[in-house]
């Protein structure tokens, strides 16, 4: 599968990217303010936000405007660092606490982002953690602590999430998988494990929410140097496996996910951003 690419991204944001559009008229006064209500009527609750991919996420949807919800469970100053990102490029937002292998501790983060945020558009279920082993040395404990991160967790933000989309008439989910849950990964036994079970979590959704308007799917980002990947991602590799000899960037992958979140005809898919083969 190609890297994916929208050329109409750019566009997303009016016609101030579309050079044959006519000038508008520069907005004074309550015109301003009324722009300014339209575009925050739009939230995004972006879970694992603290670095990586996620701090990549939440700028992306910053840049459009967005009110963006940065998630945290113990790196508060880290999470602070991504909302201050999203408030210089231009978003406002809040940081929100939370330990999703807790339901309880979900389900209060949801609620505090309702009070707190705009209209609910979107969800991104990103929190994970990477710890693993050989299958023969994996140690029970940390089996069941990367599972229930990453697995588990992303169950008790589906379960918070849904309610609120489906009383609005509908909604996006996006989930953050990966290409070790679908081939498997030499010595990464519980996190290959967590991320495939993923797969069957959000086809289930998709079905059981989609007469409800509540969209659903699953991406893969690839390989990209985070705190997660540190000590798996390969170092002056080649990238055999991959069709164009290298990973995607991270800002292009951030791009895709805000771009497929606002999809309205598409749930319960697989979305491969790399140039691997699935």
């Amino acid at each position: 599968m190609g890297r994916c690419r929208f050329p109409g991204l750019a566009l997303s944001n009016g016609s101030r990217h579309n050079p044959f559009a006519m000038p508008s008229p520069k907005r004074t006064g309550s015109a301003k303010r009324s722009a300014a209500h339209t575009a925050g009527r739009r939230s995004v609750l972006v879970t694992g936000a603290s670095g990586g991919i996620g701090r990549a996420l939440c700028r992306a949807f910053a840049a459009m405007g967005w009110y963006v919800g940065v998630h945290y469970h113990r790196r508060k100053a880290e999470a602070a660092k991504t909302l201050r990102t999203v408030r210089v490029t231009g978003g406002t937002g809040g940081l929100y606490q939370a330990d999703v292998r807790e339901g309880d501790s979900v389900r209060r983060m949801i609620d505090a982002y309702l009070k707190k945020a705009p209209k609910p558009t979107v969800f991104i279920c990103n929190a994970g953690i990477g710890a693993s082993s050989l299958v023969v040395r994996q140690r029970d404990e940390e089996w069941m602590t990367v599972v229930h991160t990453n697995l588990t967790g992303t169950f008790h933000c589906l379960q918070s999430v849904a309610p609120p989309l489906i009383a609005q008439g509908g909604g996006s989910i996006v989930v953050i998988g990966s290409h070790a849950g679908v081939h498997g990964s030499r010595g990464q036994a519980a996190y290959a494990a967590s991320k495939a079970g993923l797969i069957g979590l959000v086809k289930t959704a998709a079905q059981e929410w989609g007469p409800q308007n509540v969209r659903v799917n699953l991406l893969l980002p690839g390989w990209h140097r985070t705190g997660l990947s540190e000590g798996a991602m390969p170092d002056n590799h080649d990238w055999p496996d991959h069709a164009l000899r290298r990973p995607p960037a991270i800002e292009e992958v951030a791009r895709t996910i805000v771009h497929m979140a606002q999809l309205k005809d598409l749930s319960g898919q697989i979305w491969n951003c790399d140039s691997r083969d699935l």
